[in-house]
């Protein structure tokens, strides 16, 4: 295998041939990402004010799983409807790396299994960790099927 053999980064457009600044580094993209991560992280806090956990942190487990779901969805449809350019780009950006990325939360989770391990239940904690991941790969995988056969269903 080569170099030229390997896929291309949809993060970096090669501007028709002339090399470019990568898409993080464009103000229109890194807009998208900046007000889809805004509107994903209220939506979290939000969640997590209308559900506070008492003791276990169920509303961040449930949020990370439908994070995990979504993203899967988002991005199989994506795919298969086309190269990532136009819409598809802008709905990757605004919505799977901005919203998506701002909703589902590492850092809570990481804090809140070491939070149950110190202070509740040792046990409980490494439940809530490894349950975390796992779930979250199964909604990821569930997602991507489900978005292969919506797209199955109404492919030409």
């Amino acid at each position: 295998m080569t170099y030229d053999d390997l896929p291309v980064d949809p993060d970096v457009d090669s501007g028709g041939g002339r090399a470019s600044r990568p898409l993080h580094l464009r103000a229109p993209y890194a807009g998208l990402v900046f007000i889809g991560g805004a509107l994903g992280t209220a939506a979290r806090e939000g969640l997590s004010l209308a559900w506070p956990d008492s003791g276990f942190p169920a509303t961040i487990f449930a949020v990370n799983v439908t994070g995990a779901f979504a993203l899967g969805l988002l991005l199989e449809l994506l795919v298969r409807h086309g190269p990532d350019a136009g819409r598809r780009r802008v709905a990757r950006l605004l919505l799977g790396t901005g919203f998506l990325g701002g909703y589902t939360t590492y850092s809570t989770f990481a804090v809140g299994a070491t939070q149950l391990m110190r202070h509740a239940d040792a046990g409980t904690g490494w439940l809530y960790a490894v349950a975390t991941v796992l779930v979250g790969a199964i909604a990821t995988t569930a997602g991507i099927v489900t978005g292969a056969m919506v797209h199955r269903r109404t492919a030409p």
